[in-house]
């Protein structure tokens, strides 16, 4: 799943590439994607006509504020991707397309999710909360919000759980996964089982400016994309910090700080990879 990374990434890329046109057409293909709405048709009216005012991101969801106040939210899901694209002649439609916004000023906005796991929906900011009530519970984000480390420390010992849970627990801190908590943690050097409340005063240091500088990191290289490449940019390009990770996809490879093997660990159903001689 996309995690802070790359959806920042496209939400930088919207910024420049959509942000102040106007939609002259969209088009669905069946009604997973916008399975929220009651049909296509109510979907499409909200958008038709309207312009695309500006673009946020709240941990792993995108807003789109559109002109008239409505908000168009989209969560990637497992496999969703939003592509930038000139026009069908020029650019065909690829397999599981499901939403295309032709712009008036030309070129299009295309949702592509061969899992189907992601969606597209508006709805008012009055009734966000309500609708994805997940988002009036997010904690802190680590890249648009900075904090004294000391007050970081005081959020560790307040929870009391293990490191990897924590981070990627999104009423903590929002849009960390499994792959940059791995990241982090390595690079913090410390295990993801340590408990929260356990950390000394220079561990709660290295682990807050290991989380802000491997997330900054990760977004100038345009985030992560393993070897299924589901997470592509608005323009279709894989990432490249991939070729940076640690740990994370590395089981048996030489750890680039210390030489020992990365080793692979099933920590609350999911994997996770550390360095036993780095992290402790």
């Amino acid at each position: 799943m996309p995690e802070l990374p790359e959806v920042e990434t496209i939400r930088r890329d919207l910024d420049k590439e959509v942000v102040g046109k106007r939609v002259k057409l969209v088009e669905v293909t069946g009604m997973r994607s916008i399975r929220r709405h009651p049909n296509k048709k109510h979907f499409i009216a909200k958008l038709e006509g309207h312009k695309l005012a500006g673009v946020e991101r709240r941990g792993k969801y995108l807003l789109i504020r559109l002109e008239g106040g409505d908000v168009l939210v989209i969560h990637l899901g497992m496999s969703g991707q939003l592509l930038r694209a000139r026009n069908e002649t020029k650019d065909p439609l690829t397999a599981h397309t499901h939403v295309v916004i032709t712009f008036t000023q030309g070129g299009q906005l295309r949702f592509v999710d061969p899992r189907t796991f992601g969606e597209m929906f508006v709805t008012t900011p009055e009734e966000l909360p309500d609708v994805v009530p997940e988002l009036a519970h997010l904690g802190f984000d680590p890249v648009e919000f900075m904090m004294s480390w000391t007050k970081f420390g005081e959020l560790l010992v307040a929870r009391k759980a293990k490191l990897k849970s924590l981070l990627m627990d999104q009423k903590f801190c929002a849009g960390i996964g499994n792959i940059y908590s791995d990241e982090i943690l390595f690079a913090a050097g410390l295990r993801y089982d340590r408990s929260s409340e356990t950390l000394s005063s220079q561990e709660v240091r290295r682990l807050y400016r290991a989380m802000v500088e491997t997330l900054q990191d990760a977004i100038k290289h345009r985030g992560s994309s393993l070897s299924d490449e589901q997470y592509r940019d608005l323009f279709g390009n894989p990432g490249e910090y991939q070729n940076m990770h640690k740990v994370y996809d590395r089981e048996g490879q030489a750890c680039r700080r210390c030489r020992s093997t990365i080793t692979r660990v099933k920590f609350n159903g999911r994997s996770s990879f550390l360095c036993p001689q780095c992290q402790v």
